[in-house]
């Protein structure tokens, strides 16, 4: 038997409306009892052999679910690799990951996916869920082995930085997943209007002398992908939105009925579009979809607190230094997040009071693992003891050099934030922690 006493804590768990002092007690991998902290009962005997973590002054939650993240293996393990990935994860306050199918070769197949699956059960220190691809290769050509794809372990399906290539193959994805209960998530980019483009389309863009990516391409395909749910009674995810306008559909489409969720990260609520100008064209400010406008990002993060948006999400996307420290117009896509997420919802939106903290954690731990069918996001007795513990006091600078991660392409390099995961729990064990507990 494995015991670990989690005592004091200000227990926030959206899934049961609790927010309280609390002392957890997790045995073998489970929540086994939850009691108010120092009431009666306090002194009650423990498990032989109990670990305590003082979690005094320190937020638990429950276990924070990453439903967006790459983690490059196989294939570009020199970018990232389970392990390391998940060993980010796992510092950032993430005790599950679901990681997407750009792998070479794509996860298409029973292969990838058992491959990825049985590493993560080797070298992973936090859950992964892998994500399967809609088309074979991601081609957007034909439907993958979905169903092969769902016995071995998917949660969902994706092609990724691609966004399903045509209406009658995004149709079809929508109404054969309704057989398995699963997503399809889409990365909503109308291509025809957003090839050649490196960062938003606008005033900023020009100024730079850079190529523009249209706001109206996203919301094009946001709008294409809402109708087809509306027909097949699919279940719709949509990828990091990025606009205003791609809001405002998803929240008519809702209105209306229609099974859609969204996502959004955490670099869209804290950054625009002038950031590509004050870091002089810094290539770790590249990203698809780009940082747009103040006008949407003030409008995301009214969306975060109206409920429209679902979840946060990293889009954590590793790359190579020297892949990344090229010109803006050449440098990849996509920066890592796993590491910062966190802090940085807590310092730019929760400190302020933008969000509450119930609001930050349910969108981070039981809503991801709503939409993925996985079960998780709870710390009621008898649900899996994953828990993120936070000190929303702890003040620290960003240093891409200590990142657990291989790679280091982040924007965040210096900024100082409050509010950081300190303790991640899986299945009762602590897999990250910047405190040992020590025996009872």
């Amino acid at each position: 038997m494995t015991s670990l006493l989690l005592k004091g804590g200000r227990v926030v768990d959206p899934a049961s409306g609790t927010d309280g002092r609390f002392d957890l007690l997790l045995v073998d991998g489970r929540v086994a009892e939850r009691r108010a902290a120092g009431g009666a009962g306090g002194g009650r005997s423990l498990p032989p052999g109990t670990m305590v973590l003082d979690a005094t002054g320190r937020i638990v939650c429950p276990g924070f679910v990453d439903m967006h993240v790459h983690l490059r293996e196989p294939g570009q393990e020199h970018k990232e690799t389970i392990e390391t990935g998940t060993r980010a994860a796992a510092a950032g306050g993430f005790t599950s990951v679901a990681c997407m199918p750009n792998t070479e070769p794509t996860n298409d197949g029973l292969a990838v996916t058992e491959y990825v699956v049985a590493e993560a059960r080797r070298r992973g220190a936090v859950n992964v869920f892998p994500i399967g691809s809609v088309s074979k290769g991601g081609r957007g050509e034909e439907l993958a082995e979905i169903g092969d794809m769902v016995r071995s372990g998917i949660v969902a399906v994706s092609d990724d930085g691609r966004p399903v290539a045509t209406s009658y193959l995004m149709r079809m994805a929508l109404e054969y997943t309704k057989l398995f209960g699963i997503p399809v998530i889409d990365h909503c980019e109308d291509r025809s209007l957003s090839a050649g483009g490196v960062m938003n389309e606008g005033f900023v863009a020009t100024v730079l002398g850079l190529e523009g990516i249209p706001a109206s391409g996203e919301e094009i395909a946001v709008g294409r992908d809402l109708a087809l749910a509306a027909m097949t009674g699919g279940r719709l995810h949509v990828a990091h939105l990025s606009t205003r306008g791609s809001l405002e559909r998803v929240r008519r489409a809702r209105q209306d009925g229609i099974p859609v969720t969204c996502e959004v990260t955490p670099h869209h609520l804290v950054l625009n579009e002038t950031a590509v100008m004050d870091s002089q064209y810094d290539p770790n400010t590249k990203m698809n979809p780009p940082l747009r406008s103040e006008e949407d990002r003030q409008a995301l993060v009214e969306g975060l607190r109206d409920g429209t948006i679902d979840a946060v999400a990293t889009d954590h996307a590793p790359h190579h230094a020297d892949e990344k420290l090229q010109e803006f117009d050449e440098a990849p896509f996509g920066i890592v997040g796993l590491e910062t997420a966190v802090a940085l919802m807590m310092d730019r939106l929760v400190r302020p009071g933008i969000i509450d903290l119930a609001r930050l954690v349910a969108l981070m731990s039981v809503s991801p693992a709503r939409i993925l069918g996985i079960k998780k996001g709870s710390l009621a007795v008898g649900q899996d003891a994953d828990i993120t513990v936070i000190d929303p006091e702890l003040t620290r600078t960003v240093d891409v050099a200590a990142f657990l991660s291989k790679s280091r392409n982040s924007p965040f390099h210096g900024w100082t934030l409050t509010g950081w995961p300190v303790a991640t729990i899986v299945g009762g064990r602590v897999v990250h922690e910047s405190q040992a507990p020590g025996p009872r």
